[in-house]
C-alpha cells in the first residue's frame, strides 16, 4: 500500500504534470515572413503549379531517367543521409523513453561454508537465494521532458526534409552531368567535322601553291587553323571523361563503369519549353529545404522549455521489491518493499541554468534567421533558373540563325576559294565562324537544358512526402 503522504504527493503532482513551461511554437504564414505573392521576373508559364514529383521523365531520354532512378538508391551521399534519418528516429525513441518508469531486476546466489579443524574440513554450507525489482519514474512536473520530445520530433522531421533536399540535389546533379557529357560528344563532333574540312583546305592550299597560282602564305595559314582545331579535342575529350566519370561516382560506382555504355553519342536531351511554377508560397511548401529550417526553428522552440524546466523542482518516485531464502523454491515466499519520493530544487549554480535558457533562446533567434534565408534563398534560386532559362532559349533562336549564316557563308567561300574567286583569309574566317557557330549553338541547347533542371531543382521537384518514410503522414 502507498502510504497517506506518498499518496498526496502523487496527487498534487498530477495537475503540475499536465504543464509545460517554455513557449509554444506557432508556424507563421507566408505573410508574416515577407513571401511576395509573385516572382518579380517574367514568367510566362505562372499559373498553376505542376506536378514535378517525376520531372526527369519530361526530357524523354530512357537513360537520363534510368540513371536518376538509379541513383535515388545507389548514390552514397542519400544513403549517409538515410543513416542520420534512422539516428534521428532513434533520438525520438529515447526522448520518448523518459516519459515512462523505468525498471530493473536483479537475482542472486551465494553459499557460505564453514571451514573447522587442521585439516580445513568444511564443517558447514549455506546456501541463499535472492531477487528483487526496482523502479523509478521522474515526474515531468513542469514539461521538460515532453518538450524534449517535441524536440526530437522535430529533428526527425528536419532530418527527413534534409535527407529530400540532398536526394534532389542528387537527381538534379545526375541530370545535368549527362545534359553536359551530351553537350561534350557534340563539341567533339563539331571539332572532328572541322577539322576535316580544314584537312581538305590545307590539301586545297598545297596545290594551289604548287600550281604558283598563291603563296605559301595560304598552306601556312591552313595549317595554323588546322593545328588550333586540333588542339581543343583534348580538352574536349577531358571534360567528357570527367563529366561520365562523374555520374559513375553519382551512381555509386568506379568513375569508370559508364563509360562503355555512354559512348555511343545521343543528342542533348530537350525538356519542355517552360514550367509552370505556381506561386511562392507553394514553392516554399515543397522545398525540403525549407521545410528542414522551419522544423529546425521548432526544435530550437522547443528546447528552450527543456532549459526553462530545469529551474523548477524535480519529483522522483521509486520502488523497490526483495526477497530471499535458503531454497530456490522459497525465495518469493516473503518480500519485503518499500516506495520513496523524492523532490530536488537547485538553489545555486553560479547562473548555469538561466544562461542556458538564455543560449536557448537565442539558438531559437538563430534558427529563425536560417529560416527567412532559406526562404529568401529559395526565391532567388528560382527566379534566377527562370531567368537563365529564358536566356538559353533566346540564344538558342539567335545561334540557329547564326549557324544557318555561318554555313551558307563557308559553303560559298569554299567555292570561291577553289575557283580562285577569294583569299584564304576570308575562307579560314568563315569556317571559323561555323564552328562556332555550332558549339554556340550547343552550349544554347545545353544551357536551356541545365537551366531546366535548375528550375525543376528550385521548385523542390523529385520527391513526396511518401518516399521518405517518417513524412509519409506528414500534414505540415
Amino acid at each position: 500500500m502507498i502510504n497517506r503522504p506518498i499518496a498526496l504527493l502523487l496527487m498534487s503532482a498530477l495537475p503540475l504534470a499536465a504543464c509545460s513551461v517554455g513557449p509554444d511554437y506557432r508556424p507563421k504564414a507566408a505573410a508574416e515572413l515577407g513571401v511576395p505573392d509573385r516572382y518579380s521576373v517574367p514568367n510566362p508559364a505562372a499559373g498553376a503549379r505542376e506536378d514535378l514529383g517525376r520531372w526527369w521523365d519530361r526530357f524523354d531520354d530512357p537513360l537520363l531517367t534510368r540513371y536518376v532512378e538509379q541513383g535515388r538508391t545507389a548514390n552514397l551521399d542519400v544513403a549517409l543521409a538515410t543513416t542520420r534519418l534512422r539516428q534521428a528516429r532513434e533520438s525520438l525513441v529515447q526522448s520518448r523513453a523518459q516519459l515512462l518508469p523505468q525498471l530493473s531486476g536483479s537475482a542472486g546466489y551465494s553459499r557460505n561454508l564453514t571451514i573447522a579443524g587442521q585439516n580445513f574440513n568444511v564443517g558447514g554450507q549455506n546456501d541463499n537465494f535472492s531477487a528483487g525489482a526496482d523502479a523509478s519514474y521522474q515526474v515531468d512536473l513542469f514539461g521538460g521532458i515532453r518538450r524534449g520530445v517535441q524536440a526530437s520530433q522535430a529533428d526527425l522531421e528536419a532530418t527527413g526534409y534534409s535527407l529530400a533536399n540532398v536526394l534532389i540535389s542528387v537527381q538534379a546533379e545526375i541530370a545535368r552531368n549527362y545534359v553536359l557529357a551530351r553537350l561534350a560528344q557534340l563539341q567533339l563532333a563539331n571539332a572532328r567535322a572541322s577539322l576535316a574540312i580544314q584537312d581538305d583546305n590545307l590539301e586545297i592550299a598545297g596545290f594551289r601553291v604548287q600550281a604558283g597560282l598563291v603563296s605559301s602564305l595560304d598552306a601556312e595559314q591552313a595549317r595554323a587553323s588546322r593545328a588550333q582545331t586540333a588542339a581543343t579535342i583534348p580538352t574536349i575529350e577531358a571534360s567528357y571523361n570527367g563529366f561520365v566519370s562523374r555520374l559513375g561516382v553519382l551512381l555509386g560506382q568506379a568513375p569508370g563503369a559508364l563509360k562503355a555504355e555512354m559512348e555511343a553519342v545521343k543528342p542533348i536531351p530537350k525538356g519542355p519549353e517552360s514550367v509552370a511554377t505556381g506561386i511562392p508560397a507553394e514553392t516554399l511548401r515543397q522545398r525540403p529545404d525549407v521545410r528542414a529550417a522551419e522544423r529546425g526553428l521548432a526544435a530550437a522552440t522547443a528546447r528552450i522549455g527543456v532549459a526553462q524546466a530545469q529551474l523548477y523542482p524535480a519529483l522522483s518516485i521509486g520502488g523497490s521489491l526483495s526477497s530471499g531464502g535458503g531454497v530456490l523454491q522459497n525465495v518469493f515466499d516473503a518480500i519485503s518493499g518499500r516506495l520513496f519520493a523524492g523532490l530536488t530544487q537547485v538553489i545555486f549554480d553560479g547562473g548555469r541554468l538561466r544562461s542556458q535558457v538564455r543560449a536557448n533562446e537565442a539558438a531559437a533567434e538563430g534558427a529563425f534567421v536560417t529560416y527567412r534565408q532559406t526562404i529568401l534563398t529559395s526565391l532567388e534560386d528560382v527566379e534566377n533558373a527562370i531567368v537563365s532559362l529564358d536566356a538559353a532559349k533566346q540564344r538558342a533562336r539567335q545561334f540557329a540563325i547564326a549557324l544557318e549564316a555561318a554555313n551558307n557563308s563557308a559553303l560559298l567561300a569554299r567555292l570561291q576559294y577553289r575557283s580562285g574567286l577569294t583569299d584564304f583569309t576570308t575562307l579560314n574566317t568563315t569556317e571559323a565562324q561555323l564552328l562556332s557557330a555550332r558549339n554556340g549553338l550547343a552550349q544554347a541547347q545545353a544551357d536551356q537544358s541545365t537551366a531546366l533542371i535548375q528550375l525543376y531543382l528550385a521548385l523542390g521537384g523529385g520527391w513526396d512526402a511518401t518516399s521518405i518514410p517518417e513524412l509519409g503522414n506528414d500534414n505540415g
